[in-house]
């Protein structure tokens, strides 16, 4: 049996802690962007093509982390406004990066907050087939506007019943002996959800908690 060496340990635990288990996940990186348009600061969103997943939804430009092409997450940023909108990485300007965030459906998010040039907006070169269209919306108005709170329940589902009334087992916790507890779907967590109402568009979920963070910084 090779021997432990505490010494050896220590070597290889890391200087600065990162995700564990990082690579399980889905990595991506967004741009909260700001842009002043007559007169005001605006932030921009997108709207995802109908036909893409999660199509519909709101949300700001950015996407996964492509490690063939990315070799950090702020190139993830410059790649993605370039591939979705046109926006050239000389017409952003980075201020910096709010912490990580893991989502509750496997996804972690390293959000960045910037600056895009007014004359990229002229110059946008949409891909239809990634967004529907751009929104412009001022920042006062996420300033002056109370977000809508709901609450969702999120839990672990050991097991499903198909539309044949077949049963689906996913993790076989009374074989594995596991505690009753385990037996049927657990957790049953709290999950809040905001919501943002503008004209006739709703930003909700991620992208809603993500300005609520922003807006922090102001404060």
């Amino acid at each position: 049996m090779k021997k432990i060496k505490l010494s050896s340990l220590k070597s290889k635990l890391p200087k600065y802690p990162n995700v564990l288990g990082r690579d399980r996940f889905f990595n991506s990186a967004i741009l909260i962007p700001i842009l002043k348009y007559k007169g005001e600061y605006h932030l921009l969103f997108q709207k995802r093509a109908k036909h893409i997943r999660q199509g519909g939804d709101i949300c700001f430009p950015g996407g996964g982390f492509d490690s063939t092409k990315d070799k950090n997450y702020k190139d993830t940023v410059y790649r993605e406004l370039y591939e979705e909108l046109g926006i050239e990485k000389k017409d952003i300007e980075i201020f910096g990066q709010l912490d990580s965030y893991f989502t509750s459906i496997g996804v972690i998010i390293e959000p960045f907050i910037g600056k895009i040039r007014k004359k990229s907006i002229k110059n946008m070169k949409i891909d239809k087939n990634e967004v529907e269209k751009v929104l412009l919306i001022p920042l006062k108005f996420f300033e002056n506007t109370k977000a809508e709170v709901y609450t969702l329940k999120n839990q672990v589902v050991p097991y499903e019943i198909d539309e044949n009334g077949k049963k689906i087992e996913y993790f076989p916790t009374k074989s594995l002996g596991l505690p009753k507890t385990y037996h049927e779907p657990w957790g049953n967590k709290d999950y809040k959800v905001w919501v943002y109402k503008w004209k006739n568009e709703v930003i909700w979920g991620i992208t809603a908690f993500l300005i609520k963070e922003f807006l922090k910084k102001f404060r």
